[in-house]
């Protein structure tokens, strides 16, 4: 007799299948991992489900000392701008503006954490990036969180904006922002990330993926929550983002 599949496998098994195809899957209840190391477990159980590579990664947090949590980037997901994308591979359009970060190293993984000092030592290059959010479970956003974050936080794809050396003295806590869709202006202000300085975020994910038996590669973007928050637009071609003086980041959909 076939053994049965673990709950773990299956809902990797149904991620995949709407990774491939573009289209939301729904997902029973009872697959939803049992802690967070499962759903991270799964985040990379599909990577290689889909035959995709770590091209980056994400990170944030709703509160300045609130929980952390992130996810691996599938290596067709991350793109740098302008870039062109089509719209029907998105069944969910989230658009969130964001700071992205680079190192200068590779964190090997060890048995020791890294320092905060390790990590904003490392830091190599800074740039404005535009994170699609997109989830492939049908139902989204009422579904189980560990689902979610299984569903690597549902992430659709980042748009790398133009990099710049890393400047320590830019204002992380507030920046102006500004978010265009089409002709529409949908964010306008003080921009400011829920994370507070999201650089504290940083040292987090190297840890997360030190612990997890994998590098987190010299140049591959970090990418660390949005300034300007989540906007769902009904009509998207042209999206424009600005944050501060960083370099703007742009996205078309065909």
């Amino acid at each position: 007799m076939l053994a049965k599949p673990s709950p773990d496998s299956a809902l990797s098994a149904l991620l995949a299948q709407s990774h491939r195809s573009g289209r939301p899957v729904p997902i029973p209840a009872d697959l939803a991992p049992p802690n967070t190391a499962a759903a991270y477990a799964i985040q990379h159980e599909v990577l290689r489900a889909c035959g995709q590579t770590v091209a980056g990664w994400k990170v944030g947090s709703k509160s300045p000392n609130g929980h952390v949590q992130g996810s691996a980037l599938p290596s067709d997901c991350v793109v740098p701008e302008p870039a062109y994308l089509s719209r029907g591979d998105y069944a969910v359009l989230g658009l969130e503006l964001e700071v992205a970060f680079t190192f200068s190293r590779t964190f090997e993984p060890r048995a020791e954490n890294y320092s905060d000092e390790d990590v904003m030592a490392s830091l190599l290059q800074m740039g404005a990036a535009i994170e699609i959010v997109c989830s492939r479970v049908a139902g989204w956003p009422d579904t189980d969180k560990l689902i979610q974050l299984a569903d690597m936080q549902n992430h659709g794809a980042l748009i790398v904006g133009e990099m710049v050396d890393y400047d320590p003295t830019f204002s992380f806590l507030s920046q102006p922002a500004e978010l265009h869709v089409d002709a529409r202006t949908v964010f306008s202000g003080a921009g400011a990330n829920p994370a507070g300085d999201p650089r504290r975020l940083l040292p987090w994910i190297v840890n997360h993926c030190s612990r997890q038996g994998i590098a987190l590669t010299a140049g591959h973007p970090v990418t660390t929550g949005s300034y300007v928050g989540m906007h769902f637009p009904d009509h998207a071609e042209t999206v424009t983002g600005r944050l501060g003086q960083l370099p703007p980041v742009r996205l078309m959909l065909v």
